[in-house]
């Protein structure tokens, strides 16, 4: 049985509660028309939900535009403060694995499930939880954060807690390259009042303990030596691909001096060399990592924690997410050591990992007519390269479905960063959304069958989960078209309501 930590009644600290606020200045002050926020922020989003325009970020726009304060104002009145989980892979499913960990060691905890990561969409998910004079009945706050508003955030409220989890290229049209994305996440680090937790397997994200401020508590998750492999960093990934073009280049200039009766000049190995010398600089095992995963099987993983090594079963999908939840046992176990009872024993918190389920969309399966249909998300090479990796093709019907609205990046031009060849033998059966020609040309470029390509998504993905029922379908798509995804799969079965509407 999990230990419980006394929750704090009406949101009023005591002599339990930690002293600290996860604010560096006093709530904002109620506006005179403040009783009406939470009142009028429902009504948008009832009335949204009713016209189909998805009910999860408006309701947040329209209550920051009519009262700025409300975000700071609300979340000011929790004794354990905000833990704030960024970077640009893994962030809803480890913002579950830390909300569903700490709830069940005994707070009451506030979290924005739907993967509406800007500042609008925490406002929204306030929204449904605060009462009519807007309270929020919770211990601590668990916010997943896009990286980009991740510092609008931070200037309105500091967190007591971050979880920064990994910075790749994801999104250039917005971040640009990906050292500005890692600036981002700096300033979630210097505005974090008491534990920073960190990747050190990704240099970008380990560096940032020097923007830490004094006091300042920093903590590790880390791999194994011997799984690196299976988690390669950004600059892992490009550096691979570019040995890779390097050595197609020498060997194509060698067969053209040879041609010619010359002797090959070996510039191309030359510079594939020095790259791979410069990627090993960095040596992630002089940092002592709090949780470490040293083992990963099917729906099952080892975790060393303070030299004991835990094997646990579980439900989440894809190897990358058992790393994940290395990172949030290290942030559970730094709440923890905050509160009256102390640290969680690391035999509960591996048991309270092993009952997390996967996120809505991110390797959730939804049963159509008795088939089984897995939407994961894909909006980044290294995501995509890791699921396809996950997940073996043989016995599948496979879909993939490429938007490119604001929230999923308007450069899709990342596609090609990711290794199709895996999908030769059963070749795709689907190809949808508003960039369904770009992929099917890009699968083309793998030598990868495309059965089926159509830009209109909602009848694409009725036909798919209709054909051959006897097959289990998996869909990989980007963030909006998992969202339209999942509401026309609403309309053909029953799909749990993540509060993103219909």
């Amino acid at each position: 049985m999990a230990q419980q930590l006394s929750p704090v009644s009406g949101g009023r600290q005591d002599s339990a509660a930690p002293v600290d606020s996860a604010q560096s200045a006093p709530a904002p002050k109620c506006p005179w028309y403040a009783f009406a926020t939470p009142t009028i922020g429902r009504a948008v989003r009832h009335a949204s939900r009713l016209l189909h325009h998805g009910g999860s970020a408006l309701p947040g726009k329209v209550v920051e535009r009519i009262d700025p304060g409300f975000l700071a104002r609300t979340l000011s009145s929790l004794p354990y403060g905000v833990v704030l989980v960024s970077g640009t892979n893994g962030k809803t499913t480890t913002t579950r694995m830390v909300a569903s960990m700490l709830s069940d060691m005994g707070l009451r905890v506030f979290t924005n499930p739907t993967g509406s990561n800007f500042t609008r969409g925490v406002v929204s998910s306030l929204l449904t939880q605060v009462s009519t004079f807007g309270h929020l009945h919770a211990d601590i706050a668990v916010l997943e954060l896009d990286e980009a508003y991740a510092v609008h955030f931070v200037r309105q409220v500091r967190p007591r807690y971050a979880l920064l989890l990994n910075v790749m290229r994801d999104q250039l049209d917005r971040f640009g390259e990906i050292d500005n994305t890692a600036r981002l996440l700096a300033h979630v680090a210097r505005a974090t009042t008491g534990t920073v937790v960190l990747n050190r397997e990704d240099p970008r994200i380990a560096r940032l303990a020097s923007e830490v401020q004094p006091g300042v508590q920093v903590r590790y998750f880390g791999l194994s030596q011997a799984l690196r492999s299976y988690f390669p960093s950004d600059d892992d990934m490009h550096n691979t691909d570019m040995q890779a073009a390097e050595v197609q280049t020498a060997e194509a200039q060698a067969v053209a001096v040879q041609a010619a009766g010359a002797q090959p000049t070996g510039a191309g190995s030359s510079t594939a060399t020095a790259t791979a010398t410069s990627s090993a600089t960095y040596n992630p095992d002089c940092l002592n990592a709090d949780v470490t995963l040293t083992h990963v099987g099917d729906h099952e993983a080892t975790y060393r924690i303070t030299d004991h090594d835990i094997a646990t079963s579980v439900k989440l999908e894809g190897v990358y997410n058992l790393f994940n939840a290395a990172a949030a046992a290290t942030v559970v176990r730094a709440v923890t050591t905050d509160t009256p009872q102390g640290v969680a024993s690391d035999d509960d918190l591996i048991a309270s990992l092993s009952r997390v389920t996967p996120a809505f969309g991110r390797g959730e399966t939804i049963s159509v007519n008795g088939t089984p249909v897995e939407l994961l998300l894909v909006k980044n090479p290294m995501g995509f390269r890791l699921s396809l990796a996950s997940f073996p093709p043989a016995g599948h019907d496979t879909m993939i479905i490429i938007n490119d609205e604001y929230a999923d990046g308007r450069d899709m031009s990342w596609l090609w960063d990711v290794d199709f060849t895996g999908l030769r033998g059963t070749g795709v059966a689907a190809v949808s959304g508003t960039r369904a020609w770009d992929m099917a040309l890009r699968l083309e470029y793998d030598q990868v069958p495309v059965s089926h390509v159509d830009t209109d998504l909602e009848q694409a993905v009725a036909d798919f989960v209709a054909a051959d029922p006897t097959t289990p379908k998996r869909i990989y798509c980007t963030y909006t078209a998992m969202l339209r995804t999942r509401a026309k799969l609403s309309h053909i079965t029953d799909v749990t309501d993540a509060g993103v509407g219909r």
